[in-house]
C-alpha cells in the first residue's frame, strides 16, 4: 500500500517509523529540512535548535525512541532554573526563600498561589476547557497574583489571545512542568543538541521511504480507488499540517483550529546576562516575552560563546524588523553592548503551534476523518499542552489508525 505524509515534522516522521516496515511512504516536505520546529541552525561547528527544546522525565515514548535510535548514552539531566524580570530587577524563583523573597506578591498570595500548583496535579484538565485561564486563576488565587504572575505568562505566549485561553491548557502546563526540586526544574538534553535526534530518525525513515523535500503539496484529490496528491496516486494520506490549510489544497474542509506564530531570535555572545537563569519570563510588555539563555542550562564550553534565545508569539502577520526589534530592547533593558553579539539567527514559523482558547477540545481531529489519517500538535495526544512527547505519539496513532484500516 502507498501512504502519503503530508509533513515532515516530528508526527510525520514517526509515523513513518511504523508504517515503512509494511507500506511504501512518501514524505512531502515544503522546506529543505525536516523536523519543523525541532530544526537546528548550524553555527560554525556545531548545531543549536532554531526554537529552545528540552524534555521530560515523563516522556515515556521519546525515550524510549532514544533508546531505539541508539541515543540513551547522549541523553543527559540538568537543572534549569527560572526567574521573572520585573521594574528593571532579575528576581529567581526556584528555592523556597528567592519565592519568598519577591516583592510583586505577598505571603498569602504566595500560599495561594502554592496550593493552586497542588490542586492543580490533581484536577482533569478536561473540565475546564470551557474556562478561561484569566477566569480560573481569578477565583482561586485573585487579582493581584494574576497581574503579577499569570498575566505576563499569558501575554507573552498567547498576545491578543491570552484572556480567551482555556484553564485546561494552564493545568496541563502546571503537569508537564512538575518534575522540580528545590533548586530548579529537572530538563532533559541531548549531547549534540536535537539534531542529533533528527539526522538518527531521518536515516531510519530515509533507508526505506521517499522524503521529498522542497515539494509542498499544492493538490489533493479523491477518487474511487483512493487519493491523487499532486498528479500522483496514493492508498492513503496522512496530514500533519493545520487541518484549516487542507481545504484551500482540494481537501475536506474541517473546522479551524486557532494557530498562531513563532518568532525567536537566537543570538550568540560573549557572556551571560541573565545571573545564571535559564528561563527567565518578561513581566513588562516588549517585543518578546522570555529570555531563554541556553548557556545556563547547558555548559558554554560546548559552544566557545553564550547562546540566548528571545522569544515571542504572533497572531496574523510578524511586524517589520522583529528581530533588530527584540536584539534592540534585550540589549537596552539588560544594558549590553551591541559589541558583544557575535551573530543572530531569526526563525519565524507562521503555524508554529494550537493556541488552546475555550472550547478547543471539540475541535479536536481523530486520527480518522473523512477519509483522511492527521497527525500533528492539533491530535489528541497533544491536548491540553503540545509537546515533543504528543507529537510523537499522534504518529503513532494515526500509523497504527492506518494499519488497522489497511492491515
Amino acid at each position: 500500500m502507498k501512504v502519503c505524509i503530508i509533513g515532515g515534522g516530528l508526527a510525520g516522521l514517526c509515523a513513518a517509523l511504523r508504517l515503512k516496515d509494511r507500506h511504501e511512504v512518501d514524505i512531502y516536505e515544503k522546506k529543505g529540512h525536516l523536523g519543523g520546529c525541532l530544526a537546528s541552525h548550524r553555527i560554525d561547528d556545531y548545531w543549536i535548535e532554531q526554537f529552545y527544546h528540552h524534555c521530560f522525565s515523563g516522556d515515556q515514548n521519546l525515550l524510549a525512541l532514544f533508546s531505539e535510535l541508539n541515543l540513551s548514552d547522549r541523553l543527559e539531566w540538568r537543572k534549569g532554573t527560572t526567574g521573572y524580570f520585573a521594574q528593571d530587577t532579575i528576581y529567581p524563583l526556584n528555592t523556597p526563600l528567592e519565592i519568598l523573597r519577591y516583592p510583586l506578591l505577598s505571603t498569602t498570595d504566595k500560599l495561594r498561589l502554592a496550593f493552586l500548583i497542588l490542586r492543580s496535579k490533581r484536577t482533569d484538565p478536561a473540565g475546564l476547557d470551557d474556562i478561561t485561564a484569566h477566569d480560573y486563576i481569578l477565583s482561586e488565587v485573585g487579582n493581584r497574583t494574576y497581574e503579577s504572575f499569570f498575566k505576563p505568562l499569558l501575554t507573552s505566549k498567547f498576545g491578543a489571545m491570552s484572556e480567551k485561553v482555556s484553564a485546561a491548557w494552564l493545568l496541563g502546563r502546571i503537569a508537564i512542568r512538575s518534575d522540580r526540586g528545590l533548586s530548579g526544574e529537572r530538563l532533559g538534553y541531548l549531547k549534540g543538541g536535537f539534531q542529533v535526534f533528527l539526522d538518527a530518525l531521518n536515516t531510519e525513515v530515509g533507508h526505506d521511504c521517499t522524503i521529498r523535500l522542497h515539494d509542498p503539496v499544492t493538490l489533493i484529490s479523491r477518487d474511487s480507488e483512493g487519493w491523487r496528491v499532486n498528479g500522483l496516486f496514493y492508498d492513503a494520506v496522512l496530514s500533519t499540517i493545520p487541518p484549516q490549510a487542507l481545504a484551500p489544497l482540494g481537501g475536506p474542509a474541517l473546522p479551524p483550529v486557532p494557530y498562531q506564530g513563532a518568532a525567536c531570535l537566537t543570538l550568540g555572545m560573549d557572556d551571560e546576562y541573565t545571573k545564571g537563569i535559564y528561563w527567565l519570563n518578561m513581566k513588562d510588555p516588549g517585543p518578546f516575552g522570555a529570555v531563554i539563555t541556553h548557556t545556563n542550562f547547558i555548559p558554554s564550553e560546548r559552544y566557545g560563546e553564550h547562546i540566548v534565545y528571545l522569544a515571542s508569539y504572533f497572531s496574523g502577520t510578524l511586524p517589520m524588523q522583529a528581530g533588530d526589534r527584540m536584539r534592540e530592547e534585550f540589549e537596552k533593558r539588560f544594558s549590553i553592548p551591541s559589541s558583544a553579539v557575535h551573530w543572530e539567527r531569526l526563525a519565524v514559523e507562521p503555524m508554529a503551534g494550537p493556541v488552546f482558547t475555550t472550547g478547543y477540545r471539540k475541535l479536536i481531529l481523530p486520527y480518522h476523518e473523512k477519509g483522511l489519517f492527521f497527525a500533528g500538535m492539533f491530535s489528541p495526544s497533544n491536548y491540553p499542552e503540545r509537546s515533543m512527547e504528543g507529537s510523537i505519539k499522534a504518529g503513532y496513532h494515526a500509523a497504527a489508525a492506518i494499519r488497522e484500516e489497511n492491515p
